[in-house]
């Protein structure tokens, strides 16, 4: 990071203090104040009117957030700060989820060898109608003053799920603008025929599993899954380019190690579909790194460097044959991007918090559970239950289940594992409410996290 100008000459005797805790901040934004000051060494005044300057001069605030790990700021925590999603947490608020996931499929059709899915495992077909029931009732009951607030995915592939399309019709007649995460293996002609209502989708997210026939079958275990997924799509951009329907079209791709050049074919996979509706491009692009098998969750300096170099070719290529996509490169990608050094949250059992933070987000399968975590949702997954808050069902809304985790008390003793049931999303809002928690019990509380 570069060292920033401070306006104004009443602070300009703080200006080396202030250029090291922008740097602090913007490479590691789960620093407790008080970790801070001592690394600044620091009495707690001087502290006290450098925070102050900080959160009034807006270079510095920007420079934190333009930081290697500035994306967990502008990504994740600032929005929730912003809805008072932190504030909920702490103070025990009885409101509902600040997101809402439901997972209604009943089964899968891949076999992905990275899918904590257990072998077989689905839930029985008569579940179906009830659980739907149940979704329905979800959506009735949620305030609209948020249509972000819910999305659709899994837990097991959403498509498998007939009564999908009449799920999203509901909620988006009720204002929200759904994302629905699938595989799009079922996504064919007859499904959306059948179904309707999946024109009705805000966003629809394919996750890529390969980009090809054999890759597909070696990661999903499905033989010819790559050629299927792509005429769906094809189909579907042809349909909505002849429909003019807003509906988004897009991607999720995670980059393995040693496979960060496959991310050219990505982008010319994509402009193959830009050709199929020049006037209706596929819409965003979400990738993310998976390297959960690190020691350290570092890259090795051989392989960072080859990653950048990949990711800056990619760059290039997007800007090429698909100007208009808008690519999210995720919490540590983006920072890869720039050269700089960042790192993918950690958290070990010890860090998870025994009562989770239910009001930020919650799950719910076809049965009525609400997981406290978006990676638990997975029927007869070891461990999982645990992780269940309650159940929604006739005479129990979630409004309920809610108010009766809270009224309870009721926390869960991590065990090894554990902290596999949280996906980014939970680790870092463990992360900053372990962090927010630790600034107020050190007599930081009025400025508790730093940046709000």
């Amino acid at each position: 990071m570069t060292e920033i100008a401070i306006p104004g000459p009443e602070v300009a005797s703080d200006a080396g203090l202030l250029n090291r805790l922008t740097r602090i901040f913007g490479a590691s934004p789960f620093t407790t104040l008080e970790a801070a000051r001592q690394e600044l060494a620091v009495d707690r005044g001087t502290f006290r009117r450098l925070v102050d300057t900080l959160a009034r001069v807006p270079e510095l605030r920007a420079a934190v957030l333009g930081g290697p790990a500035g994306k967990y700021w502008s990504k994740t925590v600032l929005p929730l700060e912003r809805a008072g999603v932190i504030d909920n947490i702490v103070q025990r608020r009885a409101v509902y989820p600040h997101i809402v996931a439901l997972y209604p499929g009943p089964t899968c059709m891949f076999r992905c060898h990275f899918c904590v899915r257990v072998t077989g495992a689905r839930y029985q077909q008569d579940a179906v109608d009830s659980g739907n029931a149940m979704f329905a009732s979800v959506i009735d009951e949620m305030p609209v003053d948020n249509p972000h607030a819910m999305y659709i995915s899994g837990g097991l592939e959403p498509l498998t799920n007939p009564g999908l399309g009449g799920l999203i019709t509901r909620a988006a007649r009720r204002g929200f603008k759904m994302d629905l995460y699938t595989n799009s293996f079922a996504l064919t002609d007859r499904t959306l025929q059948r179904q309707p209502g999946l024109w009705d989708l805000h966003r629809l997210r394919t996750s890529m599993y390969g980009l090809d026939d054999d890759e597909y079958e070696q990661t999903t275990g499905k033989r010819a899954a790559f050629g299927r997924v792509k005429a769906n799509l094809v189909n579907l951009q042809r349909l909505r380019a002849s429909r003019e329907n807003p509906l988004r079209l897009g991607f999720s791709y995670i980059v393995l190690p040693g496979r960060a050049w496959r991310l050219l074919e990505l982008a010319d996979f994509i402009a193959e579909l830009n050709e199929v509706a020049p006037h209706r491009p596929v819409d965003f692009l979400d990738i993310r790194e998976d390297y959960s098998g690190r020691p350290n969750g570092k890259l090795p300096p051989a392989e960072r460097a080859e990653l950048q170099d990949a990711l800056g070719a990619f760059n290039e290529r997007v800007s090429a044959r698909a100007p208009s996509l808008h690519v999210d490169y995720g919490y540590a990608l983006h920072a890869v991007m720039t050269g700089t050094d960042a790192e993918l949250i950690r958290l070990r059992p010890e860090s998870m918090r025994p009562s989770a933070h239910i009001q930020a987000g919650v799950q719910i399968d076809l049965l009525g559970d609400v997981y406290l975590y978006r990676e638990a949702g997975f029927p007869g997954l070891t461990g999982a239950h645990r992780y269940i808050a309650g159940r929604v069902e006739p005479g129990t809304a979630l409004s309920d289940v809610v108010r009766s985790h809270l009224a309870n008390g009721r926390t869960i003793d991590p065990l090894d594992g554990d902290e596999y049931f949280l996906d980014g999303f939970d680790q870092v809002v463990t992360a900053r409410l372990n962090q927010v928690e630790a600034d107020i019990a050190a007599g930081w509380g009025d400025v508790r996290g730093l940046l709000r």
